[in-house]
């Protein structure tokens, strides 16, 4: 099974019809946090403009991107700039695999990763019931059958227990509202030998032309992913502009 979107303007015409059609007819839904961890959590009123004000492990929060920003996630330059066909095939998939693709806006690796695992699936969470809509319009526009939407809240990713192979996060985490939540929810949802990959912008470059709170250290990135129990496996080097770290129960 392999689905290889083609980008033209009917695409985007159709992506644009989608978008339009979520925004006209369904209200704004993020799901409400029910639970909150204020203690690990710091608000400052004086804050960049790019974040929330909100700090976890002296990091600020940076602001969701909405669905109305899906163009930008499926425009056709991304391959040359990210190189994500780099980031499916050093996952190491098995045709059995469960894949939960965190943050998984409009499903771009979702759609790419559900050919590696005919006979598993791919959960694609977000807490935006638009993007999951846009997703939904392309699995029956492709006609794939082995991604399963799922919507999360902000400190939930709504994954049963013991039943994920690997959790993705690519440019998702840095804006997760409640990290340390989300990432104690993910660390329940894997299964023995489950593995948590997360690709980020490198913060530690100051000419990668990313949004400075979009982009994540090394540093950072293990320290945050140490304070729920995963350790660091390795950082494999083989994007243009992103860490892909891996992790796994401690």
């Amino acid at each position: 099974m392999h689905h290889q979107r083609k980008y033209s303007f009917l695409f985007f015409i159709l992506l644009a019809l989608v978008i339009f059609w979520s925004c006209l007819f369904q209200p704004i839904n993020l799901a409400i946090a029910t639970t909150t961890s204020s203690s690990v959590y710091e608000q400052r009123q004086l804050h960049h403009p790019d974040g929330i004000g909100k700090y976890y492990m002296g990091r600020e929060i940076a602001k969701v991107m909405r669905h109305t920003g899906a163009a930008w996630l499926e425009r056709p330059s991304r391959e040359t700039e990210e190189k994500p066909s780099k980031i499916v095939d050093a996952l190491n998939l098995k045709y059995t695999d469960v894949v939960a693709d965190i943050g998984a806006g409009t499903g771009y690796l979702s759609f790419r990763i559900a050919p590696k695992v005919p006979q598993g699936k791919v959960l694609a969470v977000d807490i935006q019931p638009e993007m999951l809509d846009i997703i939904n319009f392309f699995k029956q526009e492709l006609n794939v059958t082995n991604i399963e939407p799922v919507l999360a809240t902000s400190t939930n990713p709504n994954l049963p227990p013991a039943s994920v192979d690997l959790a993705l996060m690519v440019d998702a985490y840095h804006e997760f509202e409640y990290p340390q939540e989300v990432m104690q929810a993910i660390v329940k949802a894997l299964k023995p030998g489950g593995r948590v990959v997360l690709v980020e912008y490198r913060g530690e470059n100051p000419f990668i032309m990313i949004k400075g709170l979009h982009k994540m250290t090394q540093k950072q990135v293990k320290k945050e992913m140490q304070a729920v129990g995963l350790v660091w496996r390795e950082t494999k080097n083989l994007l243009p502009q992103q860490h892909l770290m891996v992790f796994g129960k401690g």
